[in-house]
């Protein structure tokens, strides 16, 4: 499965607004920890993918997202499985993978046209919008959808960032 998405620093105050005009559907707000993993065989900072585990609720996700597919979105494949986080820490440690940083924010999700929105207050570098989509096929009229999606909502196709809330957060922790 391939993840189509798209994030864009934004003010979450105006976009509560559009999207209720919208008919965006409320699915929920959770607080996410995301503990990201480094392997000991190549430094995932400099081959573009990420493996995470994220904890929700008592619930814990392990994520592989492999290199991204575009210059312009942050496409690409993506695999999960849900996990007991402490046994999956102890396995990654065990392997020789290392903690390379976490990441806390609250996300309020909504439901539109086929997509998942979330928008992200991210502790130590603010809010966003992540618009996203999943499929296997036709993957460029997916991405533009986004782009035509976030256009109604007044966000610009150029203010897309490809930059990870990790990275981020590690770049202001410097």
């Amino acid at each position: 499965m391939i993840e189509i998405e798209v994030k864009v620093r934004a003010s979450h105050s105006l976009l509560r607004e559009k999207l209720a005009i919208m008919g965006a559907k409320p699915e929920g707000i959770q607080k996410h920890l995301d503990t990201y993993y480094n392997s000991p065989l190549r430094d995932f900072s400099t081959t573009d993918e990420a493996l995470r585990i994220r904890s929700v609720n008592g619930r814990s996700v392990l994520t592989y997202k492999g290199k991204k597919l575009d210059s312009i979105s942050k496409t690409r494949p993506e695999f999960e499985t849900e996990v007991d986080g402490d046994s999956a820490r102890s396995i990654l440690v065990a392997l020789g993978f290392f903690e390379s940083g976490i990441v806390r924010k609250k996300r309020e999700i909504f439901s539109c046209q086929g997509m998942i929105i979330a928008l992200d207050s991210v502790e130590g570098i603010g809010e966003f919008i992540e618009v996203e989509k999943q499929a296997e096929t036709n993957i460029e009229e997916h991405r533009n959808q986004i782009f035509e999606f976030l256009e109604s909502l007044g966000i610009r196709k150029e203010d897309s960032i490809r930059t990870s809330y990790l990275e981020m957060v590690l770049e202001k922790e410097k």
